[in-house]
């Protein structure tokens, strides 16, 4: 059998692997909206194993006494003059809107969040550059934010967006109603700083950074991601990253 002959065997192989683990994955709807292309297949294997084998899995939590004393906050956008008013009033003048596919759409101050279920965890922020921190995060469920609103059946994304306009990011309603996801706004005892993401941040522990937006404004409820980030559900799907990031 010749080299070519052995090559187009592999790569039909591989296709076919790839269209049977989508049309399988469609089906119980464990497919990404980034399963096509030659990564395709194992992102739809990676995730649909995590679905089906660790939806309920929780992010690893550490004692207090391993909180990095000196985190690191990666570099931010300069902020904008509506951020900087917001700032000025010491964020009491910032809200988090949430539409879409709910009841009653709503926007919350951050008095009416703290107002609301708060949970802590301590847990470790892992970014694909390659550092890492722990720290204690404070917030918000999330699922309790959109149970306020009423989320929708249909429902099956939660489409998520920064006050810097060139960051939005998403998650599965799995994912969304998950204990250990916080519109976090607060950290280590403190309120969450700036440059960490304060006033608001959504804290995804269970994956990547890039996951867990900074100057979380705005949150829309979807049946699809059709339209966001070129229907990958990303801000930034050219720079190699998965749109399920789990660790």
């Amino acid at each position: 059998m010749s080299t070519l002959t052995r090559r187009s065997l592999l790569v039909g192989g591989i296709v076919a692997v790839g269209a049977a683990l989508e049309a399988t994955g469609r089906r119980f709807g464990l497919v990404p909206p980034d399963c096509s292309g030659f990564y395709g297949p194992g992102a739809t294997l990676t995730y649909a194993a995590h679905r089906v084998f660790g939806r309920n899995a929780q992010a690893r939590e550490f004692p207090r006494s391993l909180i990095s004393a000196k985190p690191f906050a990666n570099e931010i956008a300069p902020p904008t003059d509506a951020f900087r008013r917001h700032q000025a009033a010491n964020f009491t003048t910032w809200r988090l809107q949430v539409e879409g596919l709910v009841s009653q759409p709503r926007a919350f101050s951050l008095a009416e969040l703290r107002a609301m279920d708060v949970r802590s965890h301590i847990t470790e922020i892992a970014c694909e550059e390659g550092w890492s921190y722990i720290a204690e995060w404070t917030g918000t469920p999330l699922a309790a934010v959109l149970q306020a609103v009423g989320v929708r059946p249909e429902a099956r994304y939660i489409v998520y967006y920064s006050s810097d306009p060139d960051w939005l990011e998403s998650i599965d309603i799995d994912e969304a109603m998950h204990a250990q996801t916080l519109v976090t706004w607060g950290m280590n005892g403190a309120e969450l700083p700036v440059p960490f993401g304060g006033p608001l941040r959504l804290r995804v522990p269970r994956q990547l950074g890039y996951k867990n937006v900074k100057f979380l404004e705005r949150i829309v409820v979807a049946d699809t991601l059709k339209g966001v980030g070129n229907g990958s559900g990303q801000s930034a799907p050219n720079d190699g990253y998965a749109w399920y990031a789990g660790i």
